[in-house]
Parts: C-alpha cells; sequence; structure tokens
C-alpha cells in the first residue's frame, strides 16, 4: 500500500477510506468487524464514520459498533479514525431538546457531540473531526473556539469539513489563519465522473489551501460499478437506481466498454480515474464483504493512460474545468 498525505499536511493514510455507513444496517456487526479486520490486514488505515450513522437502528448505532470493535485492543494506533457532527441525533423516547435536536455547528453541541461519539467509538481522540455539513448561521469564531478548545484538550488532532461550497472553505481557512489555529485538512464532497461539478471551485479551493479532497459516493451508488453488466446478468437493483440507469445508458454503456476494452472493472476505472487527481486524498469506499473489499484495491495500482482519460472526458465532460474560466471565458 502506498500510502498519502492527507493534503498538505503531516498524517499519512492510505488511499482509500473505508466508509463505514453501512455497519449496522446492510452489513451485520459480526460482518463489520470482519471487514475493518481485513481492510487492516490489507493495508487501509483510514475509517470514517459520523455520529448520526445507524440511524436505520439508532443514531449512533455505527460509532458503537466501531467503538466495541476498538476495545477488543491493538488497533487503535493502526487507524486514522474520522467521524462528524452538525446533524440530529434524536433517539426514541427522549424529550426534544433543541441544542441536540437540531442540526448546526454551536460550539455548545460541538463540545457536547465529541463528548458523546468519544464515548460511543470508545477511544480518547479522534483523528479528524468533521463538520457534515455547513451552518451558514453560526459565525466562524465560535465553530473554531469549540474545535479550538477540543482539540487543546486531546480530544480531536484534526478538523476537516463536509459538502462545504469553495467560498465557504476560504471563510473557514481565513478566519482559522486570523486567529492563529490549524485549519481545515479535508474536504468530504461528493465527486465522481458523473458528477464533476466540485471542479469548478471546491477542488481548486482545496489545493489552494492544501485541503485533502475525500470524495464519497465515487462510484455513484452504484452506476459506475458496472450497472448494465450486472442487469444483463439478472442482478437489479430498486426502481429509481434502474430509471438512472436507463437514462444514463448512453454514457454507461460506452464507459462500461472502455473498461472492457483496456480489461478492468468499470468500479476500479472510475476509482483510478479520481486517485489521478492530485488533489483527491482517498476516495470513500463501501463494500459488504471482505471480497469486495480485496477487488476494490486493483484501483490504486491502475494507471490510466492519457488516452483513456481523454475518452473519460469525452464521455463524462463535467462542468468545463474551472471557475470563472469554464464559464466566462
Amino acid at each position: 500500500m502506498e500510502y498519502r498525505r492527507l493534503g498538505k499536511n503531516g498524517v499519512w493514510v492510505s488511499p482509500l477510506c473505508l466508509g463505514t455507513m453501512n455497519f449496522g444496517w446492510h452489513t451485520s456487526e459480526k460482518d463489520s468487524h470482519a471487514l475493518m479486520d481485513r481492510a487492516l490486514e490489507l493495508g487501509i488505515n483510514f475509517f470514517d464514520t459520523a455520529d448520526v450513522y445507524g440511524w436505520s437502528v439508532s443514531r449512533g448505532a455505527t460509532e458503537e459498533i466501531i467503538g466495541r470493535w476498538l476495545a477488543q485492543g491493538g488497533r487503535r494506533d493502526s487507524v486514522v479514525l474520522a467521524t462528524k457532527v452538525y446533524n440530529l441525533m434524536t433517539r426514541p423516547g427522549l424529550r426534544p431538546e433543541p441544542n441536540r435536536d437540531k442540526r448546526s455547528l454551536s460550539a455548545m453541541k460541538i463540545i457536547r457531540h465529541c463528548e458523546d461519539s468519544l464515548k460511543r467509538l470508545k477511544t480518547d481522540v479522534i483523528d479528524i473531526y468533521q463538520m457534515h455539513h455547513v451552518d451558514r448561521d453560526c459565525p466562524w469564531e465560535e465553530i473554531w473556539q469549540a474545535m479550538d478548545t477540543l482539540r487543546q484538550q486531546g480530544k480531536i488532532i484534526y478538523v476537516g469539513s463536509s459538502n462545504f461550497a469553495g467560498w465557504d472553505i476560504a471563510a473557514a481557512s481565513e478566519i482559522a489563519r486570523h486567529r492563529n489555529i490549524q485549519p481545515l485538512v479535508s474536504e468530504q464532497s461528493i465527486y465522481h465522473l458523473d458528477n464533476r461539478m466540485v471542479e469548478l471551485e471546491v477542488v481548486p479551493a482545496c489545493r489552494h489551501y492544501g485541503l485533502g479532497l475525500i470524495p464519497w459516493s465515487p462510484l455513484a451508488g452504484g452506476l459506475l460499478g458496472g450497472a448494465l453488466k450486472k442487469r444483463a446478468e439478472g442482478r437489479r437493483s430498486g426502481d429509481d437506481f434502474e430509471k438512472n440507469v436507463d437514462k444514463k445508458r448512453d454514457k454507461l454503456a460506452a464507459f462500461e466498454g472502455l473498461a472492457a476494452e483496456i480489461g478492468e472493472e468499470p468500479a476500479n476505472v472510475a476509482l483510478a480515474w479520481l486517485l489521478h487527481n492530485p488533489v483527491v486524498t482517498a476516495p470513500i469506499i463501501g463494500p459488504r464483504t471482505g471480497e469486495q473489499l480485496e477487488q476494490t484495491l486493483r484501483c490504486t495500482e491502475l494507471k490510466l493512460e492519457r488516452s483513456v482519460l481523454e475518452r473519460l472526458d469525452q464521455i463524462f465532460p463535467g462542468p468545463g474545468g474551472e471557475a470563472p474560466k469554464a464559464y466566462a471565458w
């Protein structure tokens, strides 16, 4: 495994990040533990979760699954652990409480929810504490005060963002610089061949401020994982997914044809394409089995020829480059 820096920062992470959103939902606790064990064996040291994951069972359930795995011992120092704060954490039977049950990044919520995540994860420190969404109604001075307090207490090491616009990244980074504290280290954003909007302003902002870009949904929810081939083999998904496949059939046929031409699985081509972008640190993958996890590793070795990259641009042209050049001249 060839590790890489998280943006311009010193921490080393694997070029794939193990996503845990399915833990406790589509993946049992036993299988989730086995997946994390196998990920470490394969050299994947970057794990991502969120306080709200597990909502189909109970909000926080995914962190609890990870916590019980970490409590078995001998693992914590091998993992770069990232979780998130912002969403409501309502639990059945509890009286509604606005500072718990509203989406926000207030200092009170950040500090209280960090304490809760630490308990569920059974750890003393969160390596990357990420804002799950931007809260434009909360002053950055308040947000950074809370994050810096947690950092000084040794409860978090780095701060990351998720689903931020380019100007949100700039605003957060400039306020942190003004306060002389460590700024954002990463941005999680939807990014894949069929959704390249972040190339307009988020990618340039990450490059300018030295953030590592962590794409979520890198396979477009399975669309880029060989959807047409799987349908031909009789494997079908939900109605909405099938409608999307039909809508994009021509693009998918060209894409899967190109993958077959170079002798690679479509999913690995899609992931390798992301890894060709120097701003990208590690796409988030969500395998459900150890076999799927092992097959995914091929993307870290796959170097796409320039001609292949050009053909991918033709199939999935994106927004036309970076702003403002993409639309102004």
